[in-house]
């Protein structure tokens, strides 16, 4: 339980400028240090400038997104040169040749690699409400749906950075799988492992998946399997709340029931209500749980993921 499984770092795309790279219109960067330095020791990033890739030079003109926010052209805001088709066919193609990426981290605000909210310029001068999405993020996410993807500013709130790398785990985990061979076991298996971890996600969806499961036999795996883990993604991208940690946390710990005293059963439901009322964080009722687990191992637990769907080194449980 001590780190997650995967044998090789996951594969992150990320916009170059991140990592420091000199490749903004104005010939500078944007280095995040929490990737090039934090993350950078867990994860092997792969760097995409679109801009330089559809062929602009550093320094530039700016481009700002025009017109409709549901489908914004992106022009050079001094001489107005429209590079929408380019950006729009260098995610496509991207997508196409990174096609073993686990996960990708956008630039913020980006008229080509923003994810939310990126202006969208009207005739009268203002930018629309609520914005609209970069045109390589836009078909770079359509072309890999299933995709873990975030904007690196956002990665500053712990409950969505934890979010997010559970999910590049996950999608790690089921590369390694189809890369062993599709069976309907091994589908079993790996949800079995990511049972807990999908009931904090999404509970409904954990029930959905089950009932889809319950079926497997009737199905193909190179069928069902794409299916599955597309829901198994939407499912993992909600954020779990302490409601819904706590009901697992309740879950897992029925399983050391007849190992535990009266006072050690009282201190793990103890340690469960301060998590729930916001008093501790995850680690805490967590590392409880890992310990008693030590002493008292069970077959079932060790294999699941919502113990530790990361290295534990990343400590990204602290602040949740």
């Amino acid at each position: 339980m001590s780190s997650a499984p995967t044998a090789q770092p996951p594969k992150i795309g990320i916009s170059a400028c991140l990592m420091g790279e000199e490749v903004r219109f104005n010939g500078g960067h944007k280095e995040s240090r929490l990737c090039s330095q934090f993350l950078a020791r867990h994860l092997e990033f792969v760097r995409v400038c679109p801009e330089v890739g559809i062929g602009l030079g550093t320094p530039r003109p700016t481009l700002r997104l025009v017109g409709d926010p549901a489908a914004p052209r992106a022009v050079g805001s001094r001489d107005e040169r429209d590079v929408s088709d380019a950006l729009r066919d260098y995610g496509r193609q991207t997508a196409e040749r990174l096609d073993d990426l686990d996960g990708f981290i956008f630039m913020q605000k980006s008229p080509s690699c923003g994810l939310y909210r990126v202006k969208v310029y009207q005739d009268n001068g203002y930018p629309a409400e609520g914005g609209g999405r970069g045109l390589f993020a836009e078909t770079f996410c359509a072309a890999r749906p299933d995709l873990p993807v975030e904007e690196e500013g956002r990665l500053c709130d712990p409950v969505l950075r934890e979010n997010f790398l559970t999910r590049v785990y996950a999608h790690a985990d089921w590369r390694a799988l189809l890369a062993e061979g599709l069976t309907r076991r091994g589908i079993l298996e790996f949800h079995a492992r990511y049972k807990y971890q999908l009931m904090a996600s999404d509970p409904a969806r954990y029930r959905a998946l089950g009932r889809m499961l319950g079926g497997i036999g009737e199905h193909h795996p190179e069928e069902l399997a794409p299916r599955y883990f597309s829901e198994l993604m939407k499912g993992l991208s909600r954020c779990a709340t302490r409601g819904t940690h706590s009901n697992v946390l309740q879950h897992i710990s029925g399983y050391l029931k007849g190992s535990l005293g009266r006072d050690e059963k009282a201190e793990m439901q103890r340690l469960i209500e301060q998590y729930r009322t916001g008093i501790v964080p995850l680690v805490v009722p967590l590392t409880l749980l890992k310990h008693h687990f030590a002493r008292h191992p069970h077959p079932y637990i060790a294999q699941q993921a919502y113990l530790q769907p990361h290295p534990e080194d990343l400590s990204l449980r602290n602040a949740i």
